[in-house]
């Protein structure tokens, strides 16, 4: 007999760590190849982890609610082979990664121990001491002026250690650590913000207390991570989109009928919004310190409400790439699965720019909020008829036309008002000048 280990598998670039949400088998039921064991969840999506070779679960290493980081080992499973199987390489990478940190610069090692994680203006870069820092962890720190161990995948320090420390911090009444200034600060570090106090609720009968589930602690932590890190400026537009209602209409049962998929507004707004940012590449872009990153790829992520009344942002890979036909079926089928919870986790991140249809819910425009590490989002609002005025040769007139507001959120730390505003300008120019002859 053989065993072979069960690793928790790398999902996502930015993803070290999991939460075992279901145990799908128990110590000693069989197991068939590819067959899900338990169920995860990250800060992304929900997903199955499944067997890689058939046997029995004969030792489970973590329970239910357990957060295990990428390449921890979850189970054993007790195959019929005649040699011990080890982990594809693609599953145990993270582990055998796991080599010495980069030396600590020597004003920092001087300061603090080594195996402390320190974390200062300095590390706003992408790396610091060998390690990487997310946005929400600096953006935390940086606030509270933390510095503490990390327990993440080597020895990272993650958002929970962050919040746990200035949890215990407040009880005890504890001094904060300030962080050592270096020659490699990118700014003088600002006063942190005086703390939030929250209200006291009064709870009386009339009232129903319902917790929040993880998901929506997620998109709220989130929200609040993007209001504190970019500048949040928002430019609006109305466009006459005349020329695509009309075109739609015309040709949505032909599109059907060849394609075997339903033609919304989304990818005609996905198409424009591509178009702008092959004019305007400086609105594809993040911010790592003092550096500007700018993506090539166009990679478009379009939110969607779940029937949860959650939200996820499902990513369109390339987007540029796509005609109109298969921007459809993407959206389509991204969107159909993010109502079924099938996302994969890779179709959730990687986007470079975003898209959200408020007008889905009858809501003339909005001004959302930022995915990080994105620079700008836009939202799109109801279309609606309105008289306005058509200008021709032979003169203005008043006509009823198929107006819409689109809403242009922009981080101002780098994208000032006359980029924002002219991209969104852009944007709405692609949608009036549709083609109204244009074919399938």
């Amino acid at each position: 007999m053989a065993q072979v280990e069960l690793l928790m598998p790398k999902m996502g670039e930015s993803i070290t760590e999991a939460t075992i949400l279901k145990w799908l088998k128990k110590e000693g039921d069989p197991i068939s190849l590819d067959e899900a064991v338990l169920e995860i969840a990250t800060d992304k999506v929900d997903s199955e982890v499944p067997s890689a070779v058939a046997g029995t679960l004969v030792s489970i290493k973590f329970k239910e609610g357990d957060v295990v980081a990428v390449g921890g080992l979850l189970a054993i499973i007790e195959t019929e082979a005649g040699a011990a199987a080890s982990p594809s390489p693609a599953v145990a990478a993270p582990a055998a990664a796991a080599a010495p940190a980069a030396p600590v610069p020597a004003p920092v090692a001087a300061a603090m121990p080594q195996e402390t994680a320190v974390l200062s203006a300095a590390m706003t870069q992408t790396v610091a001491a060998g390690r990487f820092y997310s946005p929400l962890v600096l953006n935390i720190a940086a606030q509270e002026r933390i510095a503490l161990p990390g327990t993440g995948n080597e020895g990272r320090v993650t958002k929970k250690d962050i919040l746990a420390y200035v949890a215990q911090r407040k009880a005890s009444g504890a001094p904060a650590v300030a962080a050592p200034s270096t020659a490699a600060s990118v700014a003088p570090a600002e006063a942190p913000a005086p703390a939030a106090v929250t209200p006291a609720v009064s709870v009386s009968g009339n009232t129903e207390i319902i917790e929040m589930d993880r998901m929506r602690k997620m998109i709220a932590e989130n929200m609040l991570a993007s209001k504190r890190i970019s500048a949040h400026v928002t430019s609006f537009v109305e466009a006459d989109l005349t020329n695509v209602v009309n075109w739609r209409e015309r040709m949505k049962k032909e599109f059907e009928k060849r394609y075997n998929e339903k033609l919304t507004f989304t990818p005609i707004f996905i198409e424009c919004i591509v178009r702008a940012i092959k004019d305007y590449p400086m609105i594809n872009i993040s911010v790592d310190g003092n550096n500007l990153i700018v993506k090539k790829d166009i990679n478009i992520g379009m939110a969607a409400a779940l029937p949860s009344g959650n939200l996820i942002v499902p990513v369109i890979h390339n987007a540029d790439q796509y005609n109109l036909a298969g921007l459809a079926k993407r959206v389509n089928d991204l969107a159909d699965r993010a109502r079924k919870n099938k996302l994969k986790p890779d179709e959730i991140q990687g986007g470079t720019y975003t898209v959200s249809n408020v007008g889905t819910f009858g809501n003339v425009f909005g001004t959302p909020i930022i995915p990080q590490p994105q620079v700008a989002i836009l939202a799109v609002g109801a279309i609606r008829k309105k008289p306005a005025v058509i200008e021709t040769p032979e003169g203005d007139f008043i006509g009823i036309r198929q107006m819409m507001f689109l809403s242009h959120s922009y981080d101002h730390r780098v994208v000032d008002g006359a980029l924002g505003g002219m991209f969104v300008r852009r944007v709405a120019d692609y949608l009036e000048q549709w083609d109204v002859n244009r074919e399938l």
